[in-house]
This record gives structure tokens, sequence and C-alpha cells, in this order.
């Protein structure tokens, strides 16, 4: 059976009209005619109600045109596949993050990604949260990579890292000498917060509100680096992920304290558009994001 007059039968069951159904299709109406008795006569069963205005399918054409509807989208997304087969073998994966997902978590998947696909180019662009969905969305990039990531039907949502959360602070500052720290201890503490909105300060406000902890909001950042400069000059502390910090703490110009209440943590995640077409490179790197890497095991 041809893929077009599968095609057409659905048209005519979408458009409910054989003359616009022909004209889509540049056909006559007795064209389109003679291809709805083929397909009766193939299956001995009446497809559509012709007494009906507008036309209707039968229950026989209900369950035809759904059976149509999938198959002509599995040879839409098999033609797509076969196309990105036999695109060149040098192609590129577009990603967005946020800073310091990009930054500091992503590098050690790159680089196991690139042992299996050395001649794939993983480009990384990074922007803000908001961006990355529209980003995602509108198809201009293949993967999303967000922390506190929102659900949405138009996406595919997959758990990334969840990032511990520790208290930082100077090394100056009086909380610096504490190995662990009670989260009350920062009542009313000055606090370098992320600007109100961004999902990283709306998961910390609902830690703080849960332990019914209140700090002072001295300054407001909508990004990460910022934020620990501000820490590092002892302008007030701050509630960072861990793994956004290795750096300042090897050199010594922040001080990270977990919390003895329990083991807080940021969660991330991989946002993909829904039906987005991605290459065999492209499905493994989300495979690889989607699991921990053997050298960071056991961290």
């Amino acid at each position: 059976m041809h893929i077009e007059m599968l095609k057409v039968f659905c048209d005519l069951a979408d458009l409910q009209s054989f003359s616009r159904t022909a004209e889509k299709h540049l056909l006559s109406q007795s064209a389109v005619s003679q291809q709805l008795a083929q397909l009766e006569l193939a299956h001995k069963c009446q497809l559509i109600d012709r007494k009906k205005r507008p036309i209707e399918l039968t229950k026989a054409g209900r369950l035809l045109y759904q059976a149509f509807k999938d198959m002509l989208e599995r040879y839409e997304q098999l033609k797509n596949e076969l196309s990105t087969l036999q695109k060149s073998s040098v192609s590129r994966i577009n990603v967005a993050a946020i800073f310091s997902i990009g930054m500091h978590t992503l590098p050690d998947y790159v680089k196991k990604f690139m042992v299996s696909y050395p001649n794939v180019n993983v480009h990384i662009e990074y922007f803000s949260a908001d961006r990355i969905y529209e980003l995602v969305l509108s198809g201009d990039v293949d993967i999303g990579l967000v922390a506190v990531p929102k659900r949405d039907k138009r996406l595919d949502v997959y758990d990334f890292e969840d990032e511990p959360l520790v208290l930082v602070c100077s090394p100056k500052h009086l909380l610096s000498y504490e190995s662990q720290i009670d989260i009350h201890k920062l009542q009313f503490e000055r606090f370098i917060a992320f600007e109100k909105g961004v999902p990283t300060r709306v998961w910390i406000d609902n830690i703080l509100e849960r332990y019914n902890v209140i700090v002072r909001p001295v300054m407001e950042f909508d990004n990460i680096e910022t934020v620990k400069r501000a820490v590092e000059i002892n302008s007030g502390i701050s509630i960072l992920p861990q793994t956004a910090i290795l750096q300042e703490l090897s050199s010594g110009t922040i001080k990270a304290i977990a919390f003895s209440n329990e083991k807080f943590v940021r969660p991330t995640g991989i946002i993909v558009r829904k039906g987005k077409i991605l290459g065999q490179a492209g499905r493994y790197f989300i495979e690889l994001l989607r699991k921990k890497p053997q050298s960071m095991k056991g961290d």
C-alpha cells in the first residue's frame, strides 16, 4: 500500500471533504474516491459514512485512521533517522546549560563522550534557565541542562545529578570555624541570594521556610559566579551546590560547611523537546548524562 494513499485517507478524515482533500494532493475528486474505494475493497468494510454532511468515519474507519496516523508518524521518524545516518561522520550536538552545570559538572561527561565519538562536536552555550527552555522548545538547541527542572508536556525531562548544597562563607566569617552547622544558625544572617524567580532561589527559599529560618538578603544576583565573589569578600553567607565551588575550596577563598540537619541537594535535569530526532551520538550523550560516569562513582 502506497504511503500517499495513507496520507490521502488521513487528510480526507481530517478535512471531511473530498474537494479539499483533492485540492491539497493535486488530485481530482474522482481519484480521491477511487483511492477510498480501493481501501474499502482491500479491508472489506465501509470506512466513511457518505450520507453524513460533512462526511464522517465509520467505526472501522476510525480504527484505520489511527493505525495510518501511527504508521505515517513512524515513517517520518524513519526518514529522519536515515537522513541522520547519511550525514557526514563529523556532526555536532548543541547543548544549552546554566553556567554552574556547564562549567563545573558537564566537562567530565563530555570527556567520556568524546572517547566514543571523537568526531562529534559538543557545542555548549550558557544561558539563563528561562532562555534554555525557549531554545529547546524552538529546536535551536538539542539538549538543555537546568537546575530544578520544570515539567512540561512539550518536553521530555530526565533526572541529571542531585548536587549537594552546603553553606558557603568567607574564611574570615565567624561560621567558618564550624565543622558542621545546624541550619537554624543562619537565622538573621546576612545572605547573598539568587535573584527572585531563579529556580535555585525558589528551591533554597523553600528549604529555609521548611526550617522556619529567616535570613537577611543583602545582595541578589542572577548567576553563581557573582554570588561566589560576594561571599569571598565576606559580604555575607550563601547556600550553593558543592560542585560549583571546588576551585574556591582548593584555593582557600571560600569555606564550605555541611548541614547537620539533613543532606540538602539541588536537583538538576536534562530537557529535550518531545519528538526531537537525535542521531545515534545524541541519544548516546543523553544516556551518558542519565548515569554517573565511572570516574565519578563513589565521590
